[in-house]
């Protein structure tokens, strides 16, 4: 039998929270385990003993002015994993959401059935690849990433999706030399964005930070 997924829900709007337990309330797999009008009131309710949630559902503009970006990384150092969930499909706050470590961003116009999913898919490790997240990424042009070519983008996709060096290279139909060059390019394209990735898994979390894999 699978584990519930254990889910919270940041919000300071009591009308959503109070829709949120009545929606959430009749879904086998999923318990929502705790409300927040904060980030810090429900690290707070946590404590040192309590295990964080599977999920946390974060509004992303909150009456307290905290920093978004901020919040989605108090919240991912905690043990969670963080779906944005915002009124508007806003490119830039959904592209350095991604980018602070969050695993999807989603409007609050969608449905149940789409909410559940993208619960699942974030507390199973995937990210979500809703259209609001697609399309910003798609039009993101701000100096935080890079301008990938067409065969270091390819080659990036492949070998941070687990192909060795040189079943990368074959696919491209080049050497794995020249494969390794292309790297090191697309590595010294991220580092001088200010987002270095000196590994495999940190081309991984470019990948996914980028959008490049929707």
């Amino acid at each position: 039998m699978a584990a519930l997924i254990s889910v919270a829900v940041v919000d300071d709007d009591r009308m959503l929270l109070d829709g949120m337990r009545s929606w959430l309330a009749g879904v086998p797999g999923l318990r929502l385990v705790a409300t927040a009008a904060t980030v810090a009131e429900l690290l707070g309710a946590q404590g040192p003993v309590r295990p964080a949630p599977d999920v946390v559902l974060l509004d992303l503009m909150l009456r307290d002015d905290s920093d978004p970006s901020d919040n989605i990384r108090r919240l991912v150092g905690a043990g969670s994993r963080v779906l944005v969930i915002s009124t508007v499909p806003d490119g830039r706050r959904i592209v350095e959401s991604v980018r602070a470590g969050a695993d999807g961003y989603l409007t609050k116009d969608n449905d149940l059935p789409t909410l559940v999913s993208a619960i699942e898919d974030v507390a199973a490790g995937r990210s979500v690849h809703s259209p609001e997240l697609a399309f910003a990424c798609a039009h993101d042009d701000g100096p935080g990433r890079p301008r990938l070519s067409p065969r270091e983008r390819q080659v990036l996709l492949d070998y941070a999706s687990g192909m060795t060096l040189k079943a990368t290279a074959r696919r491209a139909g080049i050497t794995a030399h020249t494969a390794k060059d292309y790297l090191d390019r697309v590595k010294a394209k991220y580092r001088q964005a200010g987002r270095p990735a000196y590994t495999k898994i940190d081309l991984a979390r470019r990948v996914r930070e980028d959008g490049l894999e929707a």
